[in-house]
């Protein structure tokens, strides 16, 4: 299922931003989907043949002579922390008039009420359940999870295994690492970078950092008489 939050048709080309570990991937997906790239555009790759013999420019000035009506972008930089990278990059070609194909790898499941915006990613394995919306250029990553009624904003990276209960709402530019689990109803700001394997059991401000392995958020209402909130957790 190769879905564009842009609604343009499928037959576009697809350019491809980044041709690093998450870009191949994307390849790779984007072929399992029937689909192909024209071009991959990293500065840090030299001209000539990329990845899976696919032209790399190399630079934007030659991408920018391609046509905005003909040409998808997809976005192949990935995060292992903040997703600034990823951010910058969708919203400076957005501002270009480009716009970025929505993916969908053929074995994620996606709810029919779920919402995915433009450039969103759900790769392989992926579970997104009724009612979810799923903001503009988020990455979704392999194996992640989010139960229903959730909402990420936009550029939220779920990393591989992350587990979100119902009803959560993660704000822009916040990265969950892998294996990371949040409980239901929790709130979890902005630009936050939450740990591999971390528990977030209530809600975090703007800008929070929990550690790997840690059971981050206070949430006394929820907790039997008598327990730690970490406690409450296990």
């Amino acid at each position: 299922m190769l879905m564009t939050g842009a609604h343009f048709p499928l037959d576009c080309d697809l350019a491809l931003l980044g041709g690093g570990g998450h870009g191949r991937v994307l390849m790779a997906t984007v072929e399992l989907l029937g689909g192909w790239f024209v071009a991959v555009n990293d500065p840090k790759l030299m001209a000539g043949g990329g990845p899976a013999g696919v032209p790399v420019l190399g630079d934007d000035e030659l991408l920018k002579q391609c046509p905005v009506d003909r040409v998808l972008l997809v976005n192949g930089v990935g995060s292992a922390g903040l997703p600034e990278a990823r951010a910058d990059l969708f919203w400076r070609w957005h501002a270009r008039g480009y716009r970025f194909a929505t993916i969908v790898h053929p074995s994620a499941v996606v709810a029919k009420g779920a919402e995915l915006g433009e450039g969103a990613q759900a790769m392989a394995g992926a579970v997104i359940q009724n009612d979810v919306r799923v903001g503009p250029n988020c990455l979704v990553n392999t194996r992640a999870s989010i139960d229903h009624d959730c909402v990420l904003g936009d550029t939220v990276h779920l990393a591989p295994g992350v587990t979100l209960s119902g009803g959560v709402r993660i704000g822009d530019r916040s990265h969950l690492g892998t294996g990371a689990c949040v409980i239901q109803g929790v709130r979890i700001g902005q630009r936050c970078m939450i740990g591999a394997g971390a528990v977030v059991v209530g809600d975090l401000p703007d800008g929070s950092r929990v550690a790997p392995g840690a059971v981050a958020g206070e949430r006394p209402d929820a907790s039997p008489k008598g327990a730690t909130t970490k406690e409450a957790a296990r």
